[in-house]
């Protein structure tokens, strides 16, 4: 059946400027006619937006630096069906516009939360590329979500492929889910070894392309763990239901095993485009042009068990989803303060494990908090995390 049999759908894409968001765009161009852009975002690679703008001519155009406006106006003073505003008001009043179907979110860490919240208060289908928010606040999104009658549709490729298999199969419970992990650049390495770990090796993905911050979290599994937390509410799973293999292909994207033992398995390239086309286009699959796998160019899939003595995050991560409340909400902030610090060169990789684990200890626990207690969850382990920063920074360079 052709595209065009059905209506177009309406975007709002935030962070339009990172990885997922100029992956969705080529999708996108890919559908002429079956998708339209109402609202772009980015928070500071302004020129870029500008680009984006004058190709996809949005209603809106948000820049999240302020201090970028007037940048930005300028560039696109001549387009003048497009309103250009600035900062996370603006951002969250974007996603609310009427004509908005679906809020792609793609921002990067804990920024993508209030948005989010705002979309789905709103009543906007959200095609969720930002599984911070789930870590963040999984129990809340997901009780929203139910409230408001609105869909979360995976984007991550992990996810995308556990959604893919559930497909049809609501009748039948699941005993587990299995994510897959490529295992990064550093499969293999001891503990020991991990402390010499540089960032430029860090950087070096062996099969995805991504962005600085989800590259490091990759390399340092703490990306599976946020996935793993992120999984558990996306799919309404017991913390003991969700598993974790490594598969250095990267070519099965997840499994999900049934009661009676059944494995089903979602497979394609390590391309993004395909689950970020998937949950645009959902519940139809669009026919499309991008590479196709054959099991002739790999006649290999390797799996194995994550070594959580050298890559600690995993367990970390674990550990912050059975203890519940905030705990999770600490670890991401601390994660995302200890991974610009190694991105500046200020802590080595092994350090910023142990600096979660310590803001996980340090930063007060709250078993059933509200949104209010979650943003003020993030700003206590921010500061917590960066104040520690400089007695590790001590440390890493002596």
């Amino acid at each position: 059946m052709s595209d065009f049999a059905f209506s177009t759908t309406t975007i709002a894409l935030l962070g339009a400027t990172g990885s997922i968001g100029t992956q969705t765009l080529e999708v996108l161009r890919a559908h002429p006619g079956r998708f339209r852009v109402a609202v772009l975002t980015a928070q500071r690679q302004w020129e870029l937006l500008v680009q984006q703008a004058r190709e996809f001519r949005p209603a809106v155009v948000v820049i999240g630096d302020e201090s970028l406006l007037a940048n930005v106006r300028d560039a696109l003073a001549s387009q003048s069906e497009t309103s250009v505003q600035a900062g996370p008001a603006a951002l969250a009043e974007a996603v609310t516009r009427p004509e908005v179907d679906v809020v792609l979110t793609a921002l990067v860490g804990y920024a993508g939360l209030l948005p989010t919240v705002a979309a789905i208060r709103a009543g906007k289908t959200i095609a969720l590329a930002n599984k911070e928010t789930l870590v963040v606040a999984g129990q809340l999104i997901t009780d929203l979500a139910r409230q408001h009658s609105v869909r979360l549709l995976p984007v991550d490729s992990e996810h995308s492929a556990i959604f893919q298999c559930l497909v049809g199969e609501e009748q039948n419970p699941v005993e587990k889910i299995i994510l897959t992990a490529s295992g990064g650049p550093f499969r293999g390495r001891s503990a020991p070894e991990m402390e010499r770990v540089t960032k430029a090796q860090a950087l070096k993905h062996p099969n995805w392309d991504m962005g600085a911050k989800i590259t490091i979290d990759s390399a340092s599994l703490m990306n599976k763990g946020l996935e793993v937390i992120e999984a558990k509410w996306l799919f309404g799973l017991r913390d003991d239901q969700i598993d974790v293999v490594v598969h250095p292909q990267s070519i099965v994207h997840s499994l999900v095993q049934f009661e009676d033992g059944s494995l089903k398995a979602q497979l394609g390239l390590p391309d993004m485009k395909l689950p970020i086309q998937y949950a645009l286009g959902y519940p139809q699959r669009l026919a499309n042009q991008f590479p196709r796998f054959s099991f002739l160019d790999y006649p290999t899939l390797t799996f194995e068990a994550p070594d959580r003595v050298a890559f600690p995050n995993l367990e970390l991560a674990f550990g912050a989803m059975r203890r519940g409340g905030n705990a999770a909400c600490i670890l991401n902030a601390a994660n995302e303060i200890a991974v610009a610090a190694f991105l500046r060169e200020q802590i080595g990789f092994r350090q910023m494990s142990d600096l979660v684990a310590d803001c996980l200890a340090r930063v007060s626990y709250l078993a059933t908090p509200l949104l209010d207690d979650l943003v003020a969850t993030d700003a206590e382990a921010r500061r917590e995390a960066s104040g520690l920063i400089k007695n590790y920074e001590l440390k890493f360079k002596n």
